[in-house]
């Protein structure tokens, strides 16, 4: 069985375009990126204000104004969730009062960070949020980030939450995912592309992914074959998007750096970085492109 996917089951995490300084959004540039990302590569929403959006560098104006830009870009029917998570339970439910305000059909909420919270507390602030608004909310558990980690027990207690409908997965504990997967009607999206086919196979709903930034429809691909029935396509598909994923996403980098990397080699709107991120090296850049045409020449 596979979880309904609310929002789609193909997702990209989108970059944040800045300005050539870096000191102001490029709001054409992301309306530009983001009708790509769906008109041409498929995707069936968006992920705005994340990590790879670089949410820590942005202000919440800045926030609100990416979401509009964006919503007139797409369009209504296009799903857009925002990233509202922050170590503070009232700024992030202003930021999710705010996120709903400007559009957003959805909410993607990260534990609070850095202060570890046992998790009770993590109950109580998921909870918080899901009762300011009236929109779906998508828990974020990514305990490599946060330093806690959303167990499987309160998870099962969050999913009677009316508007907690789904997580993003980046737990790399796939008995824990895919017991909650068969207690629940969450929806798990894969935050990790090398878990994307394999979650799917227990019943996750999809991805929300970095790579799809730069390769959309072969991120998609193994999906695609899963649902069609084919098991081996889907294998080999998923195998083949692994060394790009790999140089992205473990590489010692951030995605955001090579992503916005790539995006910039290939003429796509992106920009600079916010300090204290760097940018990559050209060699790095380099390697990147190569694995980036050696995936879409086959794809």
């Amino acid at each position: 069985m596979t979880t309904a996917a609310p929002f789609g089951p193909a997702l990209c995490a989108m970059i944040t375009p800045f300005s050539p300084t870096g000191d102001a959004l490029d709001l054409p540039g992301a309306q530009k990126l983001a009708d790509h990302l769906v008109t041409v590569g498929g995707c069936d929403g968006l992920v705005l204000n994340g990590t790879t959006g670089e949410s820590p560098t942005t202000s919440d104006a800045e926030k609100s104004a990416l979401l509009r830009a964006v919503r007139e870009a797409v369009g209504a029917d296009v799903p857009l969730l925002a990233g509202v998570g922050s170590a503070h339970t009232a700024h992030t439910v202003e930021l999710a009062r705010s996120a709903e305000r400007a559009g957003a059909d959805g909410l993607l909420v990260v534990s609070p960070y850095y202060s570890r919270p046992p998790q009770a507390a993590l109950e109580a602030h998921f909870r918080r949020v899901a009762d300011a608004v009236g929109i779906p909310v998508v828990l974020y558990d990514v305990p490599a980030r946060t330093g806690v980690r959303i167990e499987p027990e309160t998870l099962l207690r969050l999913a009677a939450h009316p508007r907690i409908t789904g997580v993003k997965d980046c737990a790399y504990d796939l008995l824990g995912s895919a017991k909650v997967i068969a207690r629940t009607d969450l929806a798990y999206y894969s935050g990790c592309e090398e878990t994307n086919l394999p979650l799917r196979s227990v019943g996750g709903a999809g991805f929300i992914s970095t790579v799809a930034n730069v390769a959309p429809r072969a991120v998609r691909a193994p999906l695609d074959a899963h649902a069609r029935g084919d098991v081996a396509a889907a294998a080999r598909l998923h195998h083949r998007t692994l060394p790009l994923a790999e140089l992205m996403m473990a590489s010692g980098l951030p995605g955001t750096v090579t992503a916005k990397a790539l995006l910039n080699a290939l003429g796509l709107p992106a920009g600079p970085l916010r300090e204290p991120l760097q940018p990559a090296a050209t060699e790095v850049v380099d390697g990147l492109l190569a694995a980036y045409e050696e995936l879409t020449r086959q794809d």
